[in-house]
């Protein structure tokens, strides 16, 4: 029994270790090592195990349980963004925004266009927009490019794309509200494109072996791919002499190289005010954020949510709100 628990002891803080090492994610990029960023798509199931094993200690009453409790307790933050329980703002929001990946309509664009016109949404982003998406009712508009599209209920001031690798898109626009000027960034990096049965278990180890390497050898090149994406963005909001929205379709869930980079400066909505999960992918059963909104100090988050009422795409759509002073 004793050489048990010293092998779950072990395990537990190999556990931890991993856990830790999402961390370096904010400083190693995947040009350096790609097989960091790996972590944190594991950060989910290692989480579980953690917590699993936490228990398991404080059942059998051991005094190792406080320790790997501190532990946890000490990863609060990356934790609260895949699952969070800020409490209610009582500020009034004036601005409305929506990101929603629509999966080229494939779920039908009148059914997108009348969910979106219903959210009342001062501004819709969308990613795997075809050319020429347009939400009837919204008079300003970026439907020019390929993936990714806005449509706004003010003016659009100035425009410029970014970032473009492979499959990817990014683009920046700056719009009238209240007086004032924004800059909204859509992103859309560049994507896994996963084949549903290759992420699927089977029964045959060997087969789930190489499902396992050839998962891996997608991962890390484009990994490298988001790396370079994320330069052009990054200057559109270092840049930017306005106040900056965020948002889209990262293509990459928390703790991640790509989240912390992106969000360098700016505040997670979903961290902010977000209740519950922001589980946003739903294609798989694995439980996946990679739909986020971003802002800058001066733009407040007063509500986040994340609308699991409606299947219009294989992502459901992120709503928010703020209060622009």
């Amino acid at each position: 029994m004793k050489i048990f628990r010293f092998g779950l002891i072990l395990i537990h803080l190999f556990i931890i270790v991993l856990l830790s090492g999402t961390v370096l994610n904010d400083y190693v990029s995947p040009a350096v090592f790609p097989y960091l960023n790996l972590l944190s798509l594991a950060f989910p199931m290692l989480m579980v195990l953690n917590v699993m094993l936490c228990f398991f200690w404080i059942i059998l009453w051991k005094k190792r349980a406080l320790f790997f409790l501190a532990v946890t307790l000490m990863m609060m933050m990356p934790i609260r963004r895949w699952v969070n329980w800020s409490s209610k703002s009582s500020e009034k929001p004036n601005l409305k925004v929506v990101t929603m990946n629509v999966k080229f309509c494939s779920f039908g664009k009148d059914e997108i266009d009348d969910y979106l016109k219903k959210t009342d949404a001062d501004i819709i982003l969308t990613q795997e927009a075809r050319r020429g998406f347009e939400v009837p009712g919204y008079k300003h508009r970026i439907s020019d490019l390929q993936i990714v599209a806005l449509n706004s209920k003010t003016e659009v001031i100035k425009q410029e794309k970014l970032a473009t690798f492979s499959n990817g898109n990014a683009f920046y626009a700056d719009i009238k509200f209240e007086g004032k000027i924004i800059r909204i960034v859509n992103v859309y990096l560049n994507p896994f494109s996963f084949d549903k049965q290759m992420v699927k278990p089977v029964e045959d180890l060997q087969e789930n072996k190489t499902k396992v390497k050839d998962i891996i050898k997608k991962l890390v090149p484009t990994f490298k791919i988001h790396q370079k994406e994320i330069v052009d963005i990054r200057k559109a909001i270092d840049h930017s002499p306005y106040p900056v929205i965020l948002a889209g379709d990262f293509n990459s869930v928390p703790n991640s190289y790509e989240y912390y980079e992106l969000g360098k400066g700016l505040t997670d909505a979903f961290v902010e005010v977000g209740r519950g999960s922001a589980t946003s992918f739903h294609d798989y059963k694995f439980p996946i954020r990679i739909d986020y909104i971003f802002t800058s100090k001066e733009i407040k988050p007063i509500s986040y949510r994340v609308d699991r009422s409606v299947k219009l795409s294989d992502h459901f759509p992120v709503i928010a709100e703020f209060k622009v002073d």
